[in-house]
This record gives C-alpha cells, sequence and structure tokens, in this order.
C-alpha cells in the first residue's frame, strides 16, 4: 500500500523500517523539526528523520501542522491509501484525518483507554501497573479516543524501566501495524462508519480511562518522604531523568531496587537477600523495623553495600541505589557508584544546598 508515515522518537523507528521491509510504499515522512541539543546547541534531526533520510524517504518537518496548509496540500496531492502514526508528537487535524481513502492509523504503546495521551509508557511505570501493551487504532479528532483493531498485552517487570519497556512496546507496534495494513487493505474504502464495521474494530469505553500528560520538570524531582516501591516506581518510569541532591550536587537514580519482603521474589538475586534484612511483612508494625531503619529520616544512608549499593531510607522499607549520575560524571554502578559517592551511614539525599545531620 501507499502511505506516509508520522513520527519523531527512537519508538517509531522500527514501524518505520518495519514497513518498508514489508513492501509498503512510503510515500513520505513526517516528523518534528531538528531541535537544538547537547552542550553546543546545534541542530539536530529526529530519529525518525535520520531513519528516513537513510532509506531515501522523502521528509516534512511542519512546526505545526494544523496550521500548515501548504504541508497538507502537498501531502494530499501524493494521494496515500492511508496515514500511519506513531508518536509523532503532534494533533494531527481534521483536514488531514480526512485525505487518505482508508483512513489514518495510529499505534499507540498502552492498552487503551488506560493512559491515552503524551507519555503512557512512564505513567505506567510509575503507576505500578502489572501490564501494558499497544493498539493499533483508528484515529479520530479527540486525543486517543478511535477504536482499536489490533492490540497485544505485555507484562510489566518491577525491575523494567522506561527505556527497555519502550523497546519492547517499540518493536510490538511495528509487529502490530505490519500485521494491521492488509487487514486494512482487505477492508477497502467508503465511509468510516462502514469500513470500521468491516473491520470489526473494538470501541473504547469511557470506564478505566486514565490520561498520560507530559513529564515534566517538577514530575522528575524525588521525594523521599515516599514509599521504597512509589520511589523505585519514579526511577523506572522516569527513567533517566529522576533525580534528587548529594552534597549540594544533582544525583540521578539510574537503578534501584525497594527492600520490601513482599516483593523479595521480584528482586535480582543478589539484593533479595537485603530485603529480609530491611523489609517488612505487611503484617509487622513500623516498630518493628531494624532500629536503624526506624530512627533514619527519609533519605538518610542507612547501610553500604559493597558491590551493590547504597541503602537508604524512605517513609517504609528502605531503597536500594544500584547505579546513578552524579552531576559532572558518568553513569555508575555497584563498586564504582560507591565510590563516588563516598557515602557513610547517617549522610542525607535530598539537601539541595548540601547540607548534612549533625
Amino acid at each position: 500500500m501507499k502511505l506516509v508515515f508520522w513520527g519523531t522518537p527512537a519508538y517509531a523507528v522500527p514501524s518505520l523500517q518495519a514497513l518498508v521491509d514489508a513492501g509498503h510504499q512510503v510515500l513520505a515522512v513526517v516528523t518534528q523539526p531538528d531541535r537544538r541539543r547537547g552542550r553546543g546547541r546545534s541542530l539536530v534531526p529526529s530519529p525518525v528523520k535520520q531513519c528516513a533520510l537513510a532509506l531515501g524517504l522523502p521528509v516534512f518537518t511542519p512546526e505545526r501542522i494544523r496550521h500548515d496548509p501548504p504541508t497538507q496540500q502537498a501531502l494530499a496531492a501524493l494521494g496515500p491509501d492511508l496515514h500511519v502514526v506513531v508518536a509523532f508528537g503532534q494533533i494531527l487535524p481534521a483536514e488531514v484525518l480526512a485525505q487518505p481513502p482508508l483512513g489514518c492509523w495510529n499505534g499507540h504503546g498502552s492498552l487503551l483507554p488506560r493512559w491515552r495521551g503524551a507519555a503512557p509508557i512512564q505513567w505506567s511505570l510509575i503507576e505500578g501497573d502489572a501490564e501494558t501493551g499497544v493498539g493499533i487504532m483508528a484515529m479520530e479528532v479527540g486525543l486517543d479516543t478511535g477504536p482499536v483493531l489490533l492490540e497485544e498485552r505485555l507484562g510489566i517487570g518491577l525491575l523494567e524501566n522506561a527505556e527497555s519497556l519502550g523497546r519492547r512496546l517499540s518493536e510490538c507496534t511495528a509487529s502490530l501495524l505490519v500485521q494491521a495494513l492488509p487487514l486494512i487493505a482487505n477492508a477497502g474504502p467508503g465511509a468510516e462508519a462502514e469500513r470500521w464495521q468491516r473491520l470489526g474494530v473494538r470501541d473504547q469505553s469511557e470506564a478505566g480511562l486514565t490520561y498520560a500528560r507530559q513529564i515534566g520538570k517538577q514530575d522528575l524531582l524525588l521525594d523521599w518522604q515516599l514509599s521504597a516501591l512509589a520511589l523505585h516506581r519514579r526511577v523506572m518510569g522516569l527513567y533517566p531523568q529522576a533525580f534528587t541532591h548529594w552534597r549540594g550536587r544533582r544525583f540521578k537514580l539510574l537503578a534501584s531496587e525497594p527492600l520490601v519482603l513482599r516483593l523479595r521474589d521480584q528482586l535480582s538475586d543478589t539484593v533479595a537477600p537485603l530485603a529480609d534484612r530491611w523489609g517488612l511483612d505487611a503484617a509487622a508494625s513500623a516498630e518493628a523495623r531494624p532500629d536503624a531503619a526506624a530512627a533514619a529520616r527519609p533519605g538518610q544512608v542507612l547501610a553500604i553495600e559493597p558491590g551493590l549499593g547504597l541503602v537508604v531510607a524512605t517513609s517504609g522499607c528502605p531503597l536500594l541505589i544500584r547505579e546513578g549520575q552524579l552531576e559532572g560524571k558518568g553513569p555508575v554502578a555497584g563498586q564504582a557508584l560507591l565510590q563516588q559517592l563516598d557515602a557513610s551511614p547517617g549522610d542525607l539525599f535530598g539537601t539541595p544546598d548540601g547540607d548534612q545531620p549533625a
């Protein structure tokens, strides 16, 4: 089929490549404009643009497609059968949605209607969802409101972060799109409602509806008053951007494990024994915690675990910090992390002025 592909981040690259490999004719690729990045603030093309250029495909980079009639008209003149959208980053206007005879189809990284919106992967991790998935959805003017043609579910592991989950979902999206396009072609053109009926799409229910708002800078600072599990979920979901402060410098947490006894079987093999030492059974009282944990302030270092990381107090069970990146330094894990931070029991995370307890 002849199609126009819309996408921007690395998440969308496998889908573009898979559609080309499946023999579909990609007439053009639409992506976000080049953005200034890095210390030199040089213009950097999106991952999708880089892939498109490597494949020799025409590229459009509208700043705002809804306010760009010339680009809309140029895309319509190409005569695509359908549009395919994967993490483009802008809402397509009605004028564009109405162009292709087989419609506009979106590969979305959640189990709709849960996590409509911009950051479904991050919020599924932050909120501790046990599973997520991918839906191939017919696009409407509303935000991710269209009926779902195909769907695949994926479990979420306790120690999975946004990057690793995103890779799995992006590959799943690519596979489902390749499956979906022959179905869409066989259903043929015609009135939207009739095409959807022939395809047997599933209308989204309003039950279980949630919105995955864009992650903002205010979301990235960790609050040590949270529980170990809540902190861990934010470290994983915001990877690699969640941060705290250490002796007056920013410190990104890149990997952690919550030392919660009921989660012991989901922890890594080397860390599970620490849950026996520091974790609490659900029926235990707060007074049953080890003395060091019971007396500590949230964010205070409780123990140094050679080769593993730092045990840090929270509002409940402690959190093990396994990997991080101190401002001005590179990422380090295990023993290298301990050497870089040079921490001692009693030291405190979360103080931007660098003050430590007396």
